[in-house]
């Protein structure tokens, strides 16, 4: 793991925030008769799961059309998926599926952020909603109401999830939703169809959103992106789902991806809360 500035700090701050009374927040006394300054606690989880088997090969084969159709040997790998280039495993992690078939491809994303704060008066958990935020923004939802302490609070627009997020051993099942159903989302598939503006979602993690792109790639053909984003706790989890159409006439339809996209979210929610 490569060498973080501050690093040995933070595991002194980790060390008084878990360690004898039990409580949430320590205090440190500089010397004696000075102010006492409060230690935010750490972030619940500590690892991630491995990206590149988050997502089952039975979920790969409904979002991938033509993987199943690929000679044994490269279907495996790419049921195997490619995963990002990272330094540290267990603050970021990422895997990428792509198929293609006669009409168009299809790409698949998964990244894993876990947020670690190195502000001793600041958690993890107030920083990874910092960082979901930052996210929501960028993609042209309306900032969030600030919190009682100052900072953005985008999680009091969302409702949460009944899990808590990563495993604290990071260990993962993957996810494989019945048929991709998105039982629980705020929006049908007809007004999905529709509703092309980001918006947030309910019922996946403790805040998340769904972003909607539709743009020309080569040779003037359409490729569509459907993006949620959730927060559980101190994780923040990016799924990125695209079709490109092979045709320039043919436009990727929007209800089919955000559907899966979300139903994929979920799935990866409910199953890194276990």
């Amino acid at each position: 793991m490569a060498y973080v500035p501050g690093i040995a700090l933070l595991a002194v701050l980790v060390a008084g925030c878990t360690g004898g009374s039990g409580t949430e927040d320590a205090t440190t006394d500089a010397k004696p008769g000075s102010p006492t300054v409060s230690v935010a606690p750490p972030g619940k989880y500590q690892t991630l799961p491995e990206a590149c088997r988050s997502v089952s090969t039975g979920t790969l084969k409904q979002l991938l059309p033509g993987l199943a159709d690929l000679p044994e040997e490269q279907r495996e790998a790419a049921y195997e998926g490619r995963a990002s280039v990272t330094y540290d495993t267990d603050r970021k992690a990422g895997c990428t599926w792509q198929a293609r078939t006669a009409d168009s491809t299809r790409t698949l994303v998964v990244d894993f952020e876990r947020v670690v704060s190195y502000d001793p008066t600041v958690s993890d958990e107030d920083s990874a909603s910092t960082v979901y935020g930052k996210k929501a923004e960028a993609a042209g939802l309306p900032a969030s109401s600030p919190s009682p302490d100052g900072s953005a609070d985008p999680s009091a627009t969302a409702s949460p999830s009944s899990g808590d997020g990563v495993s604290p051993q990071g260990s993962t099942s993957p996810t494989t939703p019945a048929s991709l159903d998105p039982t629980g989302s705020d929006t049908g598939g007809d007004e999905a169809a529709e509703d092309l503006a980001p918006r947030t979602l309910n019922n996946i993690g403790n805040a998340a959103f769904l972003d909607d792109s539709l743009e020309s790639a080569g040779s003037a053909a359409q490729r569509r992106t459907v993006s949620v984003v959730f927060r559980t706790s101190n994780v923040v989890v990016s799924v990125r789902y695209a079709e490109q159409a092979t045709a320039a006439a043919e436009v990727p339809e929007s209800a089919e991806l955000q559907e899966k996209a979300q139903a994929l979210a979920r799935g990866l929610d409910e199953t890194i809360s276990e």
